[in-house]
């Protein structure tokens, strides 16, 4: 439920206002807690990195066992079958890894909270769980993380020093109540349709993309640019959202901490709250007919929620992305 708000309030907490790097990475306890033991088997090229039912030449080892007609010539075990008296065939295991990309939103609009942490925060740590669940499926990792100011394109690798590469991007680009987002810089200097720009240049064909952003920088361009991106990639969007931008209290005065300090207002007033619910209102329907005619799959994060909580609806057998 929401309740007045006061900036002493919000920056009791450091924490709910930025997420440092210890805090990223100690979010892997999170990531272990939405992960099964094992992993599933490979359905397709971009299914991630599983052992494989398709037995030929891969690369692990698996089994010897007698050759069979339809066995690839190649993986005859020619030097065992001296010692056999009889043609056997090695047998492997192929392991495929799949690429997984954040597209990362640390803009001016989410150093915002009426409750929880705040919108940057709140991003910050629903990729930091991906990047984990991703790296411990063997997916590569790689993010693309912005904050309107400066956009850091990190290509997916698989190894361990990749997630600690997009963890401290994702600290480092947050704002601080000392550094605020400076509001005379220019809408999508390093914003969403950029990304999307960069992410269609950077991922190949199959690769898994998710976007965390409160989608408040959408223009008429957003829905072309993310359709060109599912249209060649699987993609899931997770809209971070603070409870007051889809709905005011009835009444009362409340001030909410922004970059540049705190916003009074009263929402008692009818002419105030019937202007504020018509523009949410139509940001939901164009927001809603980008998702739709874009063929993107979306799910929600509120400021007031835990991550991980919100992630699993996104995550399929084993924690798996997707």
């Amino acid at each position: 439920m929401l309740r007045e708000v006061t900036t002493s309030e919000m920056t009791a907490s450091h924490s709910a206002i930025h997420a440092p790097l210890p805090d990223l990475i100690r979010l892997q306890a999170d990531a272990r807690a939405l992960q099964l033991p094992t992993a599933r088997s490979a359905r397709s090229r971009q299914a991630g990195l599983r052992k494989s039912p398709q037995k030929g030449r891969g690369m692990v080892f698996s089994e010897v066992r007698q050759y069979q007609p339809g066995d690839d010539i190649r993986s005859i075990d020619w030097r065992g079958n001296a010692r056999r008296q009889a043609p056997h065939t090695k047998l492997y295991d192929e392991e495929r890894e799949r690429p997984v990309l954040l597209l990362c939103d640390l803009g001016p609009t989410l150093f915002f909270a009426s409750t929880g942490a705040y919108k940057q925060v709140r991003c910050a740590q629903a990729a930091a769980i991906l990047a984990w669940l991703a790296f411990w499926a063997g997916d590569q990792v790689g993010g693309i993380v912005f904050n309107g100011q400066r956009l850091s394109v990190l290509r997916p690798a698989r190894r361990k020093n990749a997630v600690l590469r997009l963890l401290d991007a994702l600290a480092d680009r947050q704002y601080t109540p000392d550094d605020p987002p400076d509001p005379d810089t220019p809408a999508d200097t390093a914003g969403l349709n950029q990304a999307l720009i960069e992410a269609r240049r950077v991922a190949h064909t199959g690769n898994r993309i998710v976007i965390l952003s409160d989608f408040l920088g959408l223009t008429e361009d957003t829905p072309r640019l993310l359709g060109s991106l599912a249209r060649h990639n699987p993609v899931t969007a997770l809209r971070i959202q603070d409870p007051l931008e889809r709905r005011l209290p009835e009444r009362g005065r409340y001030a909410v901490a922004t970059a540049t300090g705190p916003l009074w207002f009263d929402a008692g007033n009818p002419s105030f709250q019937r202007a504020w619910q018509a523009k949410v209102e139509a940001h939901e329907a164009r927001l809603a007919s980008c998702f739709r005619t874009s063929g993107v799959a979306h799910a929600n994060l509120a400021t007031g929620d835990e991550p991980a909580g919100a992630l699993r609806p996104l995550l399929g057998p084993g924690g798996r992305i997707g």
